[in-house]
């Protein structure tokens, strides 16, 4: 359990810049608290002692505000940020070197005892705050889940997971995401109807004129390099599940409003 709790502080002090020392992690980190807690209402849930593993569980709820099934799996240098409203489920498995941020739940679908209910997240998986995965179903390596997201599905190695319901952002063999590009159709409907002359389509040459130095091409050029954007996330650790404020949908709609004020 030493080792255990040696290795979970190192990791805090590599992937926190809020932390300043061992002795402020040992004595202020919720999150890693509720960890060593788990291991040891895990070690008496592995002995069939249910219900001093429940009551143990409920007592690091109290002091942590994190929610852990003492039947759930924890890996190695499991770090759970800030982690307050966090939960996980019984048969959840989180792998090694994962980060959790607050407001998460690894939640199950299904009613049946016995069954695989909760999500599986192997190695180095990154889930950003508010995020919901539900589901007995694999995360795959490295894969990001970003901030508010809810995954009903699996996950692929390297992937990154956004929106909701979210869809699945898969990187190429370069490193790089797929390249899409949006035409000036394809734009259309982003664009407000109130700025277009009533019987006139997008296709006029008026219409086309008014736009294609104004709103029209801010979108398609924001839109563009959003997509074409090549992140180095994968060199390192990046926090809150986002390679960058271009994955972040609510950032996009905020980026896009602004815009069409423009």
């Amino acid at each position: 359990m030493f080792k255990h709790l040696k290795e979970n502080i190192d990791c805090i002090l590599e992937r926190d810049p809020a932390a300043r020392s061992r002795f402020e992690i040992l004595t202020c980190y919720p999150g890693l608290h509720a960890v060593t807690m788990h291991r040891l209402a895990n070690f008496f849930w592995r002995k069939k002692w249910s219900w001093i593993a429940r009551f143990i569980s409920h007592v690091s709820r109290f002091l942590t505000g994190i929610e852990i099934h003492p039947g759930a799996t924890l890996g190695r240098r499991v770090f759970i940020d800030h982690g307050f409203g966090v939960v996980i489920g019984e048969t959840a498995v989180i792998g090694d070197d994962c980060t959790i941020y607050q407001g998460v739940t690894l939640g199950g679908t299904s009613l049946y005892k016995g069954e695989k209910r909760h999500p599986t997240l192997k190695e180095g998986v990154v889930v950003g705050a508010g995020a919901q995965i539900l589901g007995g179903f694999e995360v795959g390596s490295y894969a990001r889940i970003g901030s508010n997201a809810v995954v009903v599905k699996p996950v692929p190695d390297h992937a990154t997971a956004v929106g909701n319901p979210a869809r699945i952002i898969v990187k190429d063999k370069t490193g790089t995401k797929p390249q899409q590009t949006e035409s000036a159709n394809d734009i259309e409907a982003t664009v407000p109807a109130s700025n277009l002359d009533s019987g006139t389509s997008f296709n006029d040459a008026p219409c086309q004129e008014r736009y294609n130095d104004g709103a029209l091409q801010q979108i398609i050029k924001s839109r563009t390099r959003s997509e074409n954007t090549d992140s180095s996330a994968d060199d390192g650790f990046t926090p809150y599940a986002v390679e960058s404020s271009s994955d972040d949908p609510v950032a996009q709609a905020i980026q896009e409003l602004a815009n069409h004020a423009a």
